[in-house]
Protein backbone atom coordinates (compact mmCIF):
# COMPACT_ATOMS: atom_id res chain seq x y z
CA UNK A 1 0.00 0.00 0.00
CA UNK A 2 1.43 3.34 -1.06
CA UNK A 3 0.24 6.85 -1.88
CA UNK A 4 1.90 9.86 -3.47
CA UNK A 5 3.55 10.69 -6.78
CA UNK A 6 5.05 8.31 -9.34
CA UNK A 7 8.30 8.15 -7.40
CA UNK A 8 6.34 6.88 -4.38
CA UNK A 9 4.91 4.04 -6.49
CA UNK A 10 7.41 2.89 -9.15
CA UNK A 11 9.86 1.03 -6.85
CA UNK A 12 6.99 -1.13 -5.57
CA UNK A 13 6.19 -2.32 -9.10
CA UNK A 14 9.60 -3.99 -9.24
CA UNK A 15 9.43 -5.23 -5.66
CA UNK A 16 5.97 -6.65 -6.28
CA UNK A 17 7.15 -8.35 -9.48
CA UNK A 18 10.02 -9.97 -7.59
CA UNK A 19 7.70 -11.20 -4.82
CA UNK A 20 5.31 -12.58 -7.46
CA UNK A 21 8.14 -14.43 -9.17
CA UNK A 22 8.97 -15.99 -5.80
CA UNK A 23 5.46 -17.45 -5.61
CA UNK A 24 3.53 -14.81 -3.67
CA UNK A 25 0.20 -13.38 -4.82
CA UNK A 26 0.82 -9.62 -4.79
CA UNK A 27 -1.56 -6.69 -5.10
CA UNK A 28 -0.34 -3.12 -5.36
CA UNK A 29 -2.78 -0.73 -3.69
CA UNK A 30 -2.29 2.82 -4.95
CA UNK A 31 -3.74 5.59 -7.12
CA UNK A 32 -5.63 4.51 -10.25
CA UNK A 33 -3.45 6.58 -12.60
CA UNK A 34 -0.47 4.27 -11.93
CA UNK A 35 -2.11 0.99 -12.98
CA UNK A 36 -0.32 0.99 -16.40
CA UNK A 37 3.03 0.70 -14.60
CA UNK A 38 2.13 -2.89 -13.71
CA UNK A 39 1.32 -4.14 -17.22
CA UNK A 40 2.90 -7.59 -17.64
CA UNK A 41 4.39 -7.66 -14.15
CA UNK A 42 2.22 -10.41 -12.67
CA UNK A 43 1.15 -8.01 -9.91
CA UNK A 44 -2.53 -7.33 -9.33
CA UNK A 45 -3.89 -3.85 -8.74
CA UNK A 46 -6.37 -2.23 -6.38
CA UNK A 47 -7.02 1.45 -7.19
CA UNK A 48 -7.27 4.30 -4.73
CA UNK A 49 -9.61 7.14 -5.73
CA UNK A 50 -7.30 10.15 -5.26
CA UNK A 51 -5.41 11.49 -8.31
CA UNK A 52 -2.15 12.99 -7.00
CA UNK A 53 -1.44 14.99 -10.14
CA UNK A 54 -4.85 16.63 -10.05
CA UNK A 55 -4.28 17.51 -6.38
CA UNK A 56 -0.87 19.09 -7.10
CA UNK A 57 -2.36 21.10 -9.96
CA UNK A 58 -5.26 22.33 -7.83
CA UNK A 59 -5.14 25.79 -6.21
CA UNK A 60 -4.26 24.15 -2.89
CA UNK A 61 -1.47 22.14 -4.51
CA UNK A 62 -0.03 25.13 -6.32
CA UNK A 63 -0.03 26.96 -3.02
CA UNK A 64 2.91 24.76 -1.98
CA UNK A 65 5.16 26.90 -4.21
CA UNK A 66 4.30 29.97 -2.14
CA UNK A 67 5.67 28.40 1.05
CA UNK A 68 8.57 30.31 2.55
CA UNK A 69 10.51 27.25 3.72
CA UNK A 70 10.50 23.47 3.96
CA UNK A 71 8.73 23.41 7.33
CA UNK A 72 5.90 25.64 6.06
CA UNK A 73 5.61 23.60 2.88
CA UNK A 74 5.48 20.38 4.91
CA UNK A 75 2.67 21.78 7.07
CA UNK A 76 0.68 22.68 3.94
CA UNK A 77 1.28 19.23 2.43
CA UNK A 78 0.23 17.55 5.66
CA UNK A 79 -2.99 19.58 5.67
CA UNK A 80 -3.67 18.53 2.08
CA UNK A 81 -2.98 14.88 2.90
CA UNK A 82 -5.24 14.99 5.95
CA UNK A 83 -8.11 16.14 3.73
CA UNK A 84 -7.54 13.23 1.32
CA UNK A 85 -7.05 10.32 3.72
CA UNK A 86 -10.76 9.82 4.30
CA UNK A 87 -11.35 9.32 0.56
CA UNK A 88 -8.89 6.41 0.50
CA UNK A 89 -9.79 4.63 3.74
CA UNK A 90 -12.61 2.45 2.39
CA UNK A 91 -10.49 1.07 -0.44
CA UNK A 92 -7.57 0.39 1.90
CA UNK A 93 -9.90 -1.60 4.16
CA UNK A 94 -11.35 -3.48 1.21
CA UNK A 95 -7.91 -4.44 -0.12
CA UNK A 96 -6.69 -5.46 3.33
CA UNK A 97 -9.63 -7.82 3.85
CA UNK A 98 -8.45 -9.77 0.79
CA UNK A 99 -4.85 -9.99 2.06
CA UNK A 100 -2.76 -12.10 4.40
CA UNK A 101 0.14 -9.67 4.92
CA UNK A 102 0.32 -5.89 4.50
CA UNK A 103 3.48 -4.18 3.25
CA UNK A 104 3.16 -0.47 3.98
CA UNK A 105 4.88 2.55 2.50
CA UNK A 106 5.67 5.36 4.92
CA UNK A 107 2.93 7.50 3.38
CA UNK A 108 0.22 5.10 4.62
CA UNK A 109 1.93 3.31 7.50
CA UNK A 110 -0.08 4.73 10.44
CA UNK A 111 -3.42 3.88 8.83
CA UNK A 112 -2.22 0.61 7.32
CA UNK A 113 -0.78 -0.60 10.61
CA UNK A 114 -4.07 0.11 12.38
CA UNK A 115 -5.98 -1.82 9.72
CA UNK A 116 -3.56 -4.73 10.04
CA UNK A 117 -3.97 -4.71 13.82
CA UNK A 118 -7.75 -4.69 13.57
CA UNK A 119 -7.81 -7.52 11.02
CA UNK A 120 -5.13 -9.53 12.89
CA UNK A 121 -2.77 -9.44 9.91
CA UNK A 122 1.04 -9.33 10.05
CA UNK A 123 2.48 -6.16 8.55
CA UNK A 124 5.82 -4.60 7.69
CA UNK A 125 7.02 -1.19 6.61
CA UNK A 126 8.66 -0.81 3.19
CA UNK A 127 10.01 2.74 3.18
CA UNK A 128 11.84 4.66 0.46
CA UNK A 129 13.38 7.25 2.81
CA UNK A 130 14.88 7.09 6.29
CA UNK A 131 12.06 8.29 8.54
CA UNK A 132 13.01 7.27 12.07
CA UNK A 133 14.87 9.88 14.06
CA UNK A 134 18.65 9.64 14.33
CA UNK A 135 21.47 11.69 15.77
CA UNK A 136 23.37 11.34 12.47
CA UNK A 137 21.28 13.65 10.26
CA UNK A 138 18.25 15.91 10.37
CA UNK A 139 14.92 14.61 9.00
CA UNK A 140 15.21 14.13 5.22
CA UNK A 141 11.75 15.63 4.64
CA UNK A 142 13.09 18.89 6.09
CA UNK A 143 16.07 18.91 3.73
CA UNK A 144 18.49 16.74 5.68
CA UNK A 145 21.83 18.19 6.69
CA UNK A 146 22.64 18.24 10.39
CA UNK A 147 21.47 20.47 13.22
CA UNK A 148 23.57 18.71 15.83
CA UNK A 149 23.05 15.18 17.21
CA UNK A 150 20.46 15.99 19.89
CA UNK A 151 18.36 18.31 17.69
CA UNK A 152 18.54 15.88 14.76
CA UNK A 153 17.02 13.09 16.81
CA UNK A 154 14.32 15.23 18.44
CA UNK A 155 13.35 16.70 15.07
CA UNK A 156 13.15 13.23 13.56
CA UNK A 157 10.79 12.09 16.30
CA UNK A 158 8.73 15.23 15.76
CA UNK A 159 8.36 14.48 12.03
CA UNK A 160 7.19 10.95 12.86
CA UNK A 161 4.56 12.35 15.23
CA UNK A 162 3.47 14.87 12.59
CA UNK A 163 3.05 12.01 10.10
CA UNK A 164 0.83 10.20 12.60
CA UNK A 165 -1.23 13.38 13.04
CA UNK A 166 -2.14 13.36 9.33
CA UNK A 167 -4.31 10.32 10.07
CA UNK A 168 -5.77 11.58 13.33
CA UNK A 169 -9.10 12.37 11.70
CA UNK A 170 -9.52 8.97 10.06
CA UNK A 171 -8.12 6.62 12.70
CA UNK A 172 -10.82 6.87 15.41
CA UNK A 173 -13.54 5.74 13.01
CA UNK A 174 -11.38 2.92 11.63
CA UNK A 175 -10.47 1.72 15.11
CA UNK A 176 -14.13 1.71 16.13
CA UNK A 177 -15.16 -0.23 13.01
CA UNK A 178 -12.47 -2.85 13.66
CA UNK A 179 -13.22 -3.21 17.38
CA UNK A 180 -10.00 -1.59 18.56
CA UNK A 181 -9.87 0.64 21.65
CA UNK A 182 -9.26 4.37 21.14
CA UNK A 183 -5.69 5.63 21.60
CA UNK A 184 -4.21 9.03 22.35
CA UNK A 185 -2.13 10.91 19.80
CA UNK A 186 1.33 9.38 19.44
CA UNK A 187 0.45 6.20 21.37
CA UNK A 188 0.24 4.07 18.22
CA UNK A 189 3.72 5.20 17.12
CA UNK A 190 5.18 4.40 20.54
CA UNK A 191 3.51 0.98 20.47
CA UNK A 192 5.05 0.15 17.08
CA UNK A 193 8.45 1.21 18.34
CA UNK A 194 8.15 -0.88 21.53
CA UNK A 195 7.13 -3.93 19.50
CA UNK A 196 10.10 -3.40 17.14
CA UNK A 197 7.75 -3.28 14.16
CA UNK A 198 9.91 -4.33 11.17
CA UNK A 199 10.73 -1.82 8.44
CA UNK A 200 12.78 -2.50 5.32
CA UNK A 201 14.25 0.60 3.64
CA UNK A 202 14.58 0.54 -0.15
CA UNK A 203 17.85 2.40 -0.64
CA UNK A 204 21.45 1.28 -0.75
CA UNK A 205 23.55 1.27 2.43
CA UNK A 206 26.33 2.60 0.20
CA UNK A 207 24.24 5.75 -0.28
CA UNK A 208 22.82 6.06 3.24
CA UNK A 209 24.46 3.73 5.77
CA UNK A 210 22.11 2.43 8.44
CA UNK A 211 22.24 4.91 11.35
CA UNK A 212 24.05 3.39 14.31
CA UNK A 213 21.44 4.59 16.79
CA UNK A 214 18.40 3.10 15.06
CA UNK A 215 16.47 0.53 17.05
CA UNK A 216 16.44 -3.17 16.07
CA UNK A 217 13.97 -3.99 13.31
CA UNK A 218 14.90 -1.06 11.07
CA UNK A 219 16.87 -2.50 8.13
CA UNK A 220 18.44 -0.96 5.03
CA UNK A 221 17.96 -3.54 2.31
CA UNK A 222 19.08 -1.92 -0.97
CA UNK A 223 17.16 -0.43 -3.88
CA UNK A 224 13.99 -1.90 -5.37
CA UNK A 225 14.14 -1.18 -9.09
CA UNK A 226 10.93 -0.30 -10.97
CA UNK A 227 9.42 -2.91 -13.24
CA UNK A 228 9.91 -1.72 -16.83
CA UNK A 229 7.41 -2.81 -19.46
CA UNK A 230 9.63 -1.62 -22.34
CA UNK A 231 12.91 -3.21 -23.42
CA UNK A 232 14.10 -0.62 -25.92
CA UNK A 233 14.05 3.13 -26.37
CA UNK A 234 11.52 4.74 -28.74
CA UNK A 235 12.83 5.22 -32.29
CA UNK A 236 12.85 9.01 -32.04
CA UNK A 237 15.00 8.84 -28.91
CA UNK A 238 17.45 6.31 -30.40
CA UNK A 239 17.83 8.42 -33.53
CA UNK A 240 18.56 11.54 -31.49
CA UNK A 241 21.14 9.73 -29.36
CA UNK A 242 22.87 8.26 -32.41
CA UNK A 243 23.01 11.64 -34.16
CA UNK A 244 25.62 13.26 -31.93
CA UNK A 245 27.56 13.16 -28.66
CA UNK A 246 25.91 11.92 -25.49
CA UNK A 247 23.36 14.50 -24.32
CA UNK A 248 22.31 15.55 -20.82
CA UNK A 249 18.98 14.44 -19.40
CA UNK A 250 16.88 17.11 -17.68
CA UNK A 251 13.72 16.14 -15.85
CA UNK A 252 11.83 17.01 -12.70
CA UNK A 253 9.66 13.89 -12.51
CA UNK A 254 6.37 14.47 -10.69
CA UNK A 255 7.41 17.84 -9.28
CA UNK A 256 5.44 20.88 -10.42
CA UNK A 257 7.00 24.33 -10.92
CA UNK A 258 5.58 27.87 -10.82
CA UNK A 259 6.71 28.90 -14.34
CA UNK A 260 7.52 26.01 -16.68
CA UNK A 261 8.24 28.23 -19.72
CA UNK A 262 10.78 30.35 -17.85
CA UNK A 263 12.51 27.33 -16.34
CA UNK A 264 12.61 25.55 -19.71
CA UNK A 265 14.30 28.58 -21.29
CA UNK A 266 16.89 28.67 -18.49
CA UNK A 267 17.63 24.97 -18.90
CA UNK A 268 18.10 25.25 -22.67
CA UNK A 269 20.31 28.32 -22.30
CA UNK A 270 22.48 26.56 -19.69
CA UNK A 271 22.88 23.46 -21.85
CA UNK A 272 23.86 25.49 -24.89
CA UNK A 273 26.26 27.66 -22.89
CA UNK A 274 27.97 24.44 -21.76
CA UNK A 275 28.04 23.13 -25.33
CA UNK A 276 25.76 20.19 -24.55
CA UNK A 277 22.79 18.58 -26.23
CA UNK A 278 19.73 17.92 -24.10
CA UNK A 279 16.94 15.39 -23.59
CA UNK A 280 14.22 17.23 -21.67
CA UNK A 281 11.41 15.29 -20.03
CA UNK A 282 8.08 17.11 -19.76
CA UNK A 283 7.09 15.49 -16.46
CA UNK A 284 4.27 16.93 -14.39
CA UNK A 285 5.93 20.34 -14.48
CA UNK A 286 5.52 20.69 -18.27
CA UNK A 287 9.12 21.36 -19.35
CA UNK A 288 9.85 21.64 -23.09
CA UNK A 289 12.76 22.47 -25.40
CA UNK A 290 13.03 23.23 -29.14
CA UNK A 291 15.89 22.98 -31.60
CA UNK A 292 17.98 20.35 -33.38
CA UNK A 293 20.18 19.98 -30.29
CA UNK A 294 17.23 19.36 -27.96
CA UNK A 295 14.67 16.56 -27.69
CA UNK A 296 11.53 16.78 -25.56
CA UNK A 297 10.21 13.43 -24.34
CA UNK A 298 7.43 12.01 -22.20
CA UNK A 299 7.92 8.95 -19.99
CA UNK A 300 10.90 6.81 -21.00
CA UNK A 301 12.34 4.16 -18.65
CA UNK A 302 15.31 5.65 -16.82
CA UNK A 303 17.04 2.27 -16.85
CA UNK A 304 17.21 2.43 -20.66
CA UNK A 305 17.85 6.15 -21.06
CA UNK A 306 20.24 7.20 -18.30
CA UNK A 307 23.21 5.00 -19.29
CA UNK A 308 23.27 6.83 -22.65
CA UNK A 309 23.55 10.27 -21.00
CA UNK A 310 26.62 12.42 -20.31
CA UNK A 311 24.95 13.54 -17.06
CA UNK A 312 21.49 13.70 -15.50
CA UNK A 313 19.87 16.85 -14.14
CA UNK A 314 16.94 15.95 -11.91
CA UNK A 315 14.82 17.00 -8.95
CA UNK A 316 16.61 14.62 -6.57
CA UNK A 317 13.57 12.54 -5.75
CA UNK A 318 14.46 9.21 -4.17
CA UNK A 319 13.60 7.16 -7.28
CA UNK A 320 15.34 9.35 -9.87
CA UNK A 321 18.38 9.66 -7.62
CA UNK A 322 18.52 5.86 -7.47
CA UNK A 323 18.15 5.53 -11.25
CA UNK A 324 21.03 7.93 -11.86
CA UNK A 325 23.26 6.09 -9.41
CA UNK A 326 22.39 2.77 -11.05
CA UNK A 327 23.30 4.14 -14.50
CA UNK A 328 26.73 5.30 -13.35
CA UNK A 329 26.60 8.82 -14.78
CA UNK A 330 27.31 12.15 -13.03
CA UNK A 331 24.40 14.15 -11.64
CA UNK A 332 23.40 17.76 -11.19
CA UNK A 333 20.60 17.70 -8.59
CA UNK A 334 18.02 20.49 -8.65
CA UNK A 335 16.20 19.91 -5.35
CA UNK A 336 12.72 21.38 -5.15
CA UNK A 337 11.12 20.21 -1.93
CA UNK A 338 11.05 17.85 1.03
CA UNK A 339 13.59 15.00 0.93
CA UNK A 340 15.17 16.24 -2.32
CA UNK A 341 17.70 18.35 -0.41
CA UNK A 342 18.76 15.25 1.53
CA UNK A 343 19.33 13.12 -1.60
CA UNK A 344 21.06 16.01 -3.39
CA UNK A 345 23.49 16.37 -0.49
CA UNK A 346 24.19 12.63 -0.59
CA UNK A 347 25.05 12.82 -4.31
CA UNK A 348 27.52 15.64 -3.64
CA UNK A 349 29.03 13.82 -0.64
CA UNK A 350 29.46 10.66 -2.71
CA UNK A 351 31.40 12.63 -5.30
CA UNK A 352 29.07 11.91 -8.23
CA UNK A 353 27.67 15.47 -8.39
CA UNK A 354 29.72 18.70 -8.30
CA UNK A 355 27.03 20.74 -6.53
CA UNK A 356 23.33 21.03 -5.97
CA UNK A 357 21.50 23.82 -7.80
CA UNK A 358 18.26 24.34 -5.82
CA UNK A 359 15.33 25.44 -7.96
CA UNK A 360 14.84 28.64 -5.95
CA UNK A 361 18.41 29.72 -6.77
CA UNK A 362 18.69 28.29 -10.28
CA UNK A 363 20.25 30.61 -12.86
CA UNK A 364 21.74 29.96 -16.28
CA UNK A 365 25.21 30.64 -14.87
CA UNK A 366 24.81 28.28 -11.91
CA UNK A 367 23.39 25.42 -13.97
CA UNK A 368 25.88 25.75 -16.84
CA UNK A 369 28.80 25.88 -14.40
CA UNK A 370 27.64 22.68 -12.67
CA UNK A 371 27.08 21.00 -16.04
CA UNK A 372 30.59 21.86 -17.22
CA UNK A 373 32.11 20.37 -14.08
CA UNK A 374 29.96 17.24 -14.19
CA UNK A 375 30.71 16.48 -17.83
CA UNK A 376 34.31 17.67 -18.21
CA UNK A 377 35.96 16.73 -14.92
CA UNK A 378 36.64 12.97 -15.24
CA UNK A 379 36.53 12.27 -11.50
CA UNK A 380 32.73 12.56 -11.35
CA UNK A 381 32.26 9.94 -14.06
CA UNK A 382 34.82 7.60 -12.51
CA UNK A 383 33.19 7.75 -9.10
CA UNK A 384 29.72 7.34 -10.60
CA UNK A 385 30.73 4.22 -12.55
CA UNK A 386 32.49 2.67 -9.56
CA UNK A 387 29.53 3.25 -7.24
CA UNK A 388 27.06 1.99 -9.84
CA UNK A 389 28.87 -1.34 -10.14
CA UNK A 390 28.60 -1.89 -6.37
CA UNK A 391 24.95 -0.81 -6.20
CA UNK A 392 23.96 -3.09 -9.08
CA UNK A 393 25.52 -6.01 -7.20
CA UNK A 394 23.09 -5.54 -4.31
CA UNK A 395 19.73 -7.32 -4.13
CA UNK A 396 17.35 -5.24 -2.06
CA UNK A 397 14.29 -7.30 -3.00
CA UNK A 398 15.93 -10.46 -1.63
CA UNK A 399 16.12 -8.79 1.78
CA UNK A 400 12.38 -8.08 1.68
CA UNK A 401 11.66 -11.67 0.68
CA UNK A 402 13.67 -12.93 3.65
CA UNK A 403 11.91 -10.52 5.99
CA UNK A 404 8.55 -11.65 4.63
CA UNK A 405 9.44 -15.25 5.43
CA UNK A 406 10.27 -14.25 9.01
CA UNK A 407 6.99 -12.33 9.24
CA UNK A 408 4.98 -15.41 8.38
CA UNK A 409 4.17 -14.59 4.76
CA UNK A 410 6.20 -17.42 3.25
Amino acid sequence: MTAGSRGDVAPYTGLGHRLARAGHEVTLVTHARFEPLLSGSGVRFHPLPVDPRAELESPRGRGLHRSAGEATKLVRLADMARRLVGRMTEDLLMAARDSEVLLLAASLAPLGHTIAEGLHLPSMGVYLQPLAGTREFAPPVLGGGSWGPAVNRVAGHGVCLATEHIFSGALPGVRERLGLPPVRSGAALRARERRLWPVQHGFSPLVVPRPRDWRPGLAVSGYWWPYDTEDQLPDVVREFLDDGPAPVFVGLGSATVPDAARLSAQVVAALRRAGLRGVVQRGWGGLAADGDDMLTIDDVPHALLFPRMAAVVHHAGAGTTAAGLRAGVPAVPVPIQFDAGFWAARLVALGVAPAAVPLRRLTVDALSSALLRATREPAYGRRARSLAARIRAEDGAAEVLAALERLGGG
